[in-house]
């Protein structure tokens, strides 16, 4: 029988954290320990290094998945590997698994295989206490808010009108629309409120586009959390408590050092989701690795209709980045899925589905093409990937000109990596035009077009009554200069999770807006994407332990 991914992570024998960052130039007295195999970055090093050289930025993306996902981790972390073999000197920069799919059904964000980032228990779990802190930071604006309404209501807010919301990171769908303040007075002002899970919230959101403290506190100052009754905005600068969030993130916002099961460094930090935030690691992590490597590689969530869109869109624009080189992953079983097969006959040998599934493929080609990076297609391979089904997927990229190489890094690590690395070392050479979509001077109903056409595919944008509303009064406000942030199902190129391929001649829907004006987007959301998820009818929980020796068993 295989291995699991945790019986494979836990038979490393890790090399202590400061080995490690000496690899990647980071001494000793610029880490900050947490146990022997993690530690965070000072901030006096990180600040140290503002005006080193840039290395060259590679992004790992993916087609639109199977609900298993399809290894853009895994490929991140093999790439990684690979390179280093090939002696490029290269750093990984990763985001922080949220406990939501951890315990509900995808699973953590540390890879897979031979193509792992250690400690994967500790990663996938409590860290470095970050998601604590976002998790604080976020409801202590919303026990300031309720206790400023409760305390006589200084500001005039309305109790109505509301828009910051409580988080958790877990999947909990019975938290997403509550009542709080019931009983007597003395527990505070009656009304309906919500939780997102916490890599949805704002504060996880600013986090991953500030630059450093500073500006983190300058972006918690500017979050819209209510309206007045006279429909005036309230923002945390109103209450006064940007000082105090700070306090809360004052080491959360430092990136965290951890290895490869083949010791080579990876930062990891910050974790938004793609699907219903940004999906991109933090800006700072990124810079610093940038600042210390040749060649750094990172990821965003999902297929490249969500996270690669935001990375070049979002977080490229804000922070000034300039990606040199995008590999697409895509997995045979979920081409087949594309072409039609049911999620459990994947299995099963269909070259027919899978050719036919080369048009979802083909459309997240498309996107990358349009902003004007290199790209290579990478195939994560599976087991049960037959070589017909190989071949047939060659045979189609050779067809239409799309540059390939086979990823085997889940097998066999780096190694497995080898051919995409010199690939993508070439790639990186390449003429580059990189671009974004849209302007920002565009109206905000201007850029979900540009979005929803371009690179969903689609003929066009419906908008809710609701929406139409918040986009007028967000105009107003002077709001409309912003990115868009899309929120919208990570399993189809629409926004119906269970239309496969590549539809045409379809709408997108949103249905409502909210303004992060800390992060610096406008949030679309689209169908019926939820930001806070539930657990599926086996939640991966069920199937995990611990002996009297602490070690645990079932962590995937």
């Amino acid at each position: 029988m295989a291995k699991t991914d945790l019986e494979i992570a836990q038979e490393c024998v890790m090399e202590p954290i400061g080995k490690v960052g000496a690899k990647a130039g980071i001494p000793e007295e610029a880490l900050e320990p947490y146990g022997r195999y993690k530690a965070k970055l000072s901030f006096d090093f990180v600040k140290s290094l503002e005006n080193e050289k840039e290395g060259k930025l590679i992004l790992v993306t993916a087609i639109n998945p199977t609900k298993a996902g399809e290894g853009k981790s895994t490929t991140t972390v093999g790439l990684g590997d690979g390179l280093n073999r090939l002696g490029k000197k290269t750093m990984m920069a990763l985001r922080e698994p949220s406990l939501g799919p951890v315990f509900g059904l995808k699973g953590g964000a540390a890879g897979g295989g031979y193509a792992q980032v250690v400690p994967m228990e500790d990663i996938n779990l409590h860290f470095t206490g970050d998601m604590h802190a976002i998790t604080t930071c976020n409801n202590l604006v919303s026990a300031i808010v309720d206790n400023h309404i409760y305390q006589g209501n200084a500001l005039n807010i309305d109790p109505e009108r509301i828009t910051f919301k409580r988080c958790l990171d877990m999947n909990d769908r019975e938290l997403r629309r509550v009542d709080i303040g019931r009983g007597a007075k003395v527990n505070g002002i009656k009304r309906e409120d919500g939780f997102n899970i916490t890599v949805a919230s704002e504060i996880m959101a600013a986090l991953c586009l500030a630059e450093d403290l500073m500006d983190l506190k300058e972006r918690f100052a500017s979050m819209l959390v209510a309206y007045t009754m006279d429909g005036k905005p309230v923002y945390v600068r109103d209450l006064g408590i940007e000082g105090a969030m700070a306090m809360v993130m004052k080491d959360a916002i430092l990136p965290n050092l951890v290895q490869t099961l083949e010791h080579n460094p990876v930062l990891i930090h910050g974790g938004p989701f793609a699907n219903i935030a940004h999906g991109c690691n933090s800006v700072i992590a990124t810079k610093t690795a940038l600042r210390l490597a040749d060649y750094v590689v990172t990821e965003a969530g999902f297929g490249a209709d969500l996270g690669a869109e935001k990375f070049l869109d979002i977080k490229c624009r804000l922070a000034g980045l300039h990606p040199d080189a995008v590999v697409i992953v895509a997995t045979i079983r979920a081409l087949k899925q594309h072409g039609g097969v049911a999620f459990e006959d994947l299995k099963e040998e269909n070259v027919d589905a899978m050719r036919k599934g080369c048009e979802n493929l083909a459309k997240h080609i498309d996107t990358i093409q349009q902003f004007g990076v290199p790209y290579i297609v990478a195939i994560n391979e599976f087991a049960t990937d037959t070589e017909a089904e190989v071949d047939a997927l060659k045979a189609w990229c050779a067809e239409n000109g799309h540059p390939l190489s086979l990823s085997q890094v889940w097998a066999k690590g780096g190694e497995g990596a080898l051919d995409l690395g010199q690939k993508v070392v070439e790639l990186c050479e390449q003429e580059n035009h990189y671009a974004p979509l849209y302007d920002l001077d565009d109206s905000i109903e201007e850029k979900i077009e540009k979005i929803a056409r371009k690179v969903y595919g689609a003929k066009g944008v419906e908008f809710t009554e609701e929406a139409q509303e918040q986009i007028r009064l967000f105009t107003a406000e002077g709001w409309d200069k912003l990115p868009i942030c899309m929120a919208k199902t990570q399993m189809s190129l629409s926004d119906d999770g269970k239309v496969m391929g590549r539809p045409t001649d379809f709408t997108i829907t949103v249905r409502e807006l909210r303004p992060s004006l800390g992060a610096g987007f406008i949030v679309a959301l689209t169908g019926n994407v939820l930001t806070m998820p539930g657990l599926p009818k086996h939640p991966s929980a069920l199937d995990m332990d611990i002996d009297e020796n602490g070690r645990i068993v079932g962590l995937f």
